[in-house]
């Protein structure tokens, strides 16, 4: 027991002490040789940046977070729903997972010119950008997790009388689990990242507008600066995500 205590503290140790490292290797290449600040400003400039602009940036920062933890939410439904759907009805699955597969082989980004379009540049047209990217994860995750249940236990409840209904919700869905919250967990960092290039093409607001904006103005220190707060934002939600993940899945 004492090791699988010491074990996440001997690796949040090295997490942190790696970061230390590339921090002062980032400070010391920065400074030693004098480079410009578009080709790579020093980390010390970049806190500088970010303090100055706090305001601005966390402002942004939760705007873009509103952005993917909405679209985030409205994927995992359609996901979900959809591989349930073909879990009760497998006839579906020759259906829906070509169409998924079709929209998804074009990255999410090239559809952002007819989303604009039609959703407008505010908000809506990032949730739908999110919920678009995220859904096709989540209904491959789920529909894996189904597909691992054992058939022998699937023919075992059946014989007893139990429904498709009942084999989904009391076999094949608990079996899903660990692959479902393992998908959410990675669909994370995506959503954060959907939310923040669409951002970038057309927005009222968020760190991918403050991005172009700084970029527009040769203020790489503020590009760097959203950067680091748009990292921290993307951390801050998949170690939430991979909280719950721990709780649900207890006895792993």
């Amino acid at each position: 027991m004492s090791r699988a205590l010491a074990s996440p503290s001997l690796a949040a140790q090295r997490s942190v002490l790696g970061a230390v490292l590339l921090i002062a290797c980032w400070e010391g290449t920065a400074r030693g040789l004098h480079l410009p600040a578009y080709v790579l400003p020093a980390v010390s400039d970049i806190l500088v940046g970010l303090w100055s602009k706090r305001t601005i940036l966390f402002d942004a920062a939760g705007y873009t977070l509103i952005e993917a933890i909405v679209g985030y939410g409205l994927g995992c439904l359609i996901g979900i729903g959809l591989a349930v759907a073909i879990g009760l009805v497998p006839a579906l699955r020759s259906a829906i997972l070509p169409l998924a597969t079709a929209i998804n082989s074009v990255p999410v980004v090239g559809y952002s010119p007819l989303i604009l379009l039609w959703f407008g540049i505010g908000v809506s047209s990032k949730i739908v950008m999110v919920a678009m990217a995220v859904s096709f994860t989540i209904l491959l995750s789920m529909l894996a997790g189904l597909d691992r249940v054992d058939r022998r236990a699937v023919d075992l409840m059946k014989s007893f009388g139990a429904s498709r209904l009942s084999v989904l919700w009391r076999l094949r869905l608990p079996t899903a689990l660990p692959l479902l919250l393992a998908g959410m967990r990675v669909s994370t960092v995506r959503s954060v990242i959907v939310a923040i290039v669409t951002e970038m093409l057309g927005a009222h607001g968020g760190l991918g507008w403050v991005i172009y904006q700084a970029v527009l103005q040769i203020d790489f220190v503020q590009v760097w600066s959203a950067i680091f707060v748009a990292s921290a934002a993307s951390l801050a939600f998949f170690g939430l995500v991979g909280f719950l993940e721990r709780k649900l899945l207890f006895w792993t």
